[in-house]
């Protein structure tokens, strides 16, 4: 059964892609997290505001991306984020 995880795309003002997701993040929608970060070019904003959990298979796909993934997190997500390197490698806003 896949977990429920909304992803709606979008592009800021800037031009900059916008991706927002809602729901929990694992390993049984991951796919649909990588064909949406896959199908912008250049940077993309990352809005994780709305996701409640975020797993190692998720982390791992943020990992894949770090070079063009710019985060926004809230201070659930943000122990994740920073014990497991991520935001060493890509900026995070909310921490």
């Amino acid at each position: 059964m896949t977990t429920p995880l909304t992803l709606t795309t979008g592009r800021r003002s800037d031009g900059t892609a916008l991706l927002t997701a809602v729901g929990e993040i694992d390993m049984t929608n991951t796919d649909a997290l990588c064909e949406a970060l896959d199908s912008t070019t250049g940077p993309v904003i990352l809005d994780l505001t709305g996701v409640e959990y975020l797993d190692s298979a998720g982390l791992n796909v943020l990992f894949a991306r770090a070079d063009r993934v710019e985060l926004v997190a809230t201070p659930l997500l943000a122990p994740v984020l920073v014990i497991s390197g991520l935001s060493d490698l890509a900026t995070v806003h909310g921490l």
